[in-house]
């Protein structure tokens, strides 16, 4: 059955979702739901105090109201498998955007840092600008961006990649830290978080606070249509590996993305946890995944079916588990489409460059949620 809602929209015509039944989630009885309550905890105790992600229209989102009974109950649940089965039902997702589905991951980069500069260290990690604001609708409609700056007045793109490296924001204040490498930095601002490691031993936590509002270009597809890497080939690591050989044409490379991400830091009490996504709350490793926020709301868990990449070496390539909606990013899509956060470490970011992976997705909602949208139980 098509979905229908009040705020109807022809998104809603690419999507289908098909009540199905628990049993027909393939490896539910072998994960380990508990890791899946404990991160669904998390975002109920943030839908129940704040509800942040509410106040913006999500197409299968549903209303607050219709998450709190839910929420309440996850505080007090003991049995995670008898807890999702009683609140939640099971709807498998067909999208004609995209009916294979698709699932790639992203991990917490660390890099060699300093607070203050000087040495070795001479990259600067921002914060956000006080100069950079959000547009109103008819800033929006003149410039087609949401975010930018006004100068006397008038509403003007946010300075480029190459105009920040220049030194657009030098003198200002915004430096949280100093890496090394620039293309560290690069990559921190493409995985939205990161851990520095201080000259003391140490560690600053950065966790994504804004971007400048221009549009994003990914640098591995330039280079797959110029023939450079192949797009079979195309991994985070053989990006790595070419902007390592090519110092420089790797810096205009990074330049073509005019996008900026900017920072801030924060303390993370539990060290298993990563740093704060888009949902408010601390990423599990594992358990949190991106997805498109127009669609879904955060808190949704999912039961995905996919695989690891060949890299990961597993004996067993399948990958089912219990994922929940806490994160998003801007290449991340339409209906059937997740970024798996796997974490930090070597392990971690093996996975996540190379993960493309065909899949479906069987969204869990809660059943005031499914009522609010018209759908079959």
């Amino acid at each position: 059955m098509t979905t229908s809602a009040d705020d109807g929209g022809s998104n809603l015509n690419q999507v289908r979702l098909e009540p199905v039944a628990f049993s027909s989630l393939h490896g539910l009885s072998g994960d380990d739901l508990s890791a899946g309550l404990a991160a669904f905890r998390r975002q109920a105790h943030e839908i129940i105090t704040t509800g942040a992600a509410f106040s913006r229209l999500v197409l299968l989102g549903g209303r607050r109201d219709d998450w709190l009974p839910v929420c309440r109950a996850a505080l007090g649940a003991g049995d995670p498998l008898q807890f999702f089965t009683t609140h939640f039902r099971p709807y498998r997702v067909h999208a004609s955007d995209r009916p294979e589905g698709l699932f790639t991951g992203y991990y917490e980069p660390e890099a060699a840092g300093s607070r203050v500069a000087g040495g070795d260290y001479g990259v600067p990690v921002y914060g956000k600008p006080d100069d950079l604001v959000p547009f109103t609708e008819a800033e929006e409609r003149q410039t087609g961006l949401t975010y930018g700056r006004r100068i006397h007045g008038k509403a003007q793109p946010y300075f480029t990649r190459q105009e920040i490296e220049s030194g657009a924001l030098a003198g200002r204040g915004l430096e949280l830290c100093y890496l090394k490498d620039r293309v560290d930095a690069f990559f921190i601002q493409i995985q939205g978080s990161g851990r520095v490691r201080l000259p003391d031993g140490s560690s600053l936590r950065l966790s994504y606070a804004a971007k400048s509002g221009l549009p994003y270009t990914g640098i591995g597809g330039v280079l797959v249509e110029r023939g450079v890497i192949s797009r079979e080939n195309m991994s985070m690591q053989t990006l790595r590996a070419w902007m390592a050989a090519h110092p420089q044409e790797a810096r205009e490379l990074m330049w073509l993305n005019r996008s900026f991400v900017f920072f801030r830091e924060i303390a993370v009490e539990d060290e298993s946890l990563g740093a704060v996504g888009a949902a408010r709350v601390n990423l599990t490793p594992h358990r949190s995944m991106a997805v498109d926020r127009a669609k879904w709301m955060f808190g949704t868990p999912f039961w995905v079916e996919t695989q690891f990449p060949p890299e990961a070496r597993r004996d067993d390539p399948r990958l089912s588990r219990l994922m929940i909606g806490q994160d998003t990013g801007s290449a991340i899509k339409g209906f059937v489409r997740g970024d798996f956060y796997w974490g930090w470490g070597e392990d971690a970011a093996l996975i996540a460059g190379h993960m493309k992976s065909p899949g479906r997705m069987t969204a869990l909602l809660p059943h005031d949620v499914a009522a609010s949208l018209g759908l079959p139980r």
